[in-house]
């Protein structure tokens, strides 16, 4: 069994495959900086309690966007699991082309992402949207060429800057809206995290549809913790939360 492991800003969400498979998923906080021993303790246990021994383990990928947690993770997986992990980083084999002007700058987690589209979608032009902590929108060619994107605030920050800059504005559950006309400070707070953001998707995607893909509408995918809130909207035409740890199986596989 191979274990992935998305280390974001807010939380680790981890995945075990087997094969080609999910098995299952798990979260946890990155608050804090867990220590390396933190780190293995919860791990071995949230596999025991999944009904998986640690020994199972045959190998670790992962991809991190918090460089401090890294080094720790690292020595988790050492001592825990007896296992060098494998990490997605500049100069591993990606199967893609990347054209930004300085590939080092790109986060591992949007490339895992663009690898398990291209994979899941070959020959396809495509635009993922990860709805995490930041909403990143990722575009590939159908020749499987990363060709950049946008980055945007994520709906929780949205919401948190809301509640921080302003005297009066709440902290709310963010879901998708009733009504685009909210009738309260609440329901009002969330129908603008959660149309402004579709709408500046929108937005987007029409804007590199024009661009790059010479008018033509690129396959919409959605992905992260938030994507499913945009279930029932049409503009996407997937919507598989958990790419990005298909993308760290795909890649371990590309380099081992």
């Amino acid at each position: 069994m191979i274990l992935t492991l998305d280390v974001g800003n807010s939380l680790i969400v981890g995945g075990v495959f087997a094969g080609e498979t999910l098995r299952f998923q798990f979260r946890m906080t990155t608050q804090g900086k867990p220590t390396s021993d933190e780190l293995g303790v919860f791990l071995r246990s949230v596999l025991r309690e999944n009904g998986t021994a640690h020994e199972e383990i045959a190998a670790i990928a992962m991809c991190s966007v918090v460089p401090e947690l890294l080094h720790s993770l690292r020595n988790a997986c050492r001592k825990y699991f007896e296992h060098e992990p494998f990490v997605l980083q500049p100069g591993v084999r990606t199967g893609l082309k990347i054209k930004y002007r300085d590939p080092r700058e790109v986060g591992a987690d949007r490339i895992a992402a663009a690898i398990a589209a291209s994979h899941r979608f070959p020959d396809r032009d495509l635009v993922v949207v990860d709805f995490g902590t930041a909403t990143t929108v990722e575009v590939i060619s159908s020749d499987r060429e990363y060709l950049g994107g946008a980055i945007l605030p994520g709906l929780r920050l949205g919401m948190e800057a809301l509640e921080a800059g302003t005297a009066r504005l709440p902290t709310v559950e963010i879901v998708e809206p009733a009504l685009a006309a909210g009738r309260s400070t609440v329901e009002s707070i969330q129908s603008g995290l959660y149309y402004g953001t579709l709408g500046a998707i929108r937005l987007l995607v029409d804007r590199v549809s024009a661009e790059v893909f010479g008018g033509e509408r690129p396959l919409l995918i959605a992905t992260g913790g938030f994507s499913s809130l945009y279930r029932n909207e049409k503009d996407f035409d997937h919507v598989i939360p958990d790419l990005i740890l298909h993308g760290l199986r795909l890649a371990r596989a590309m380099n081992s």
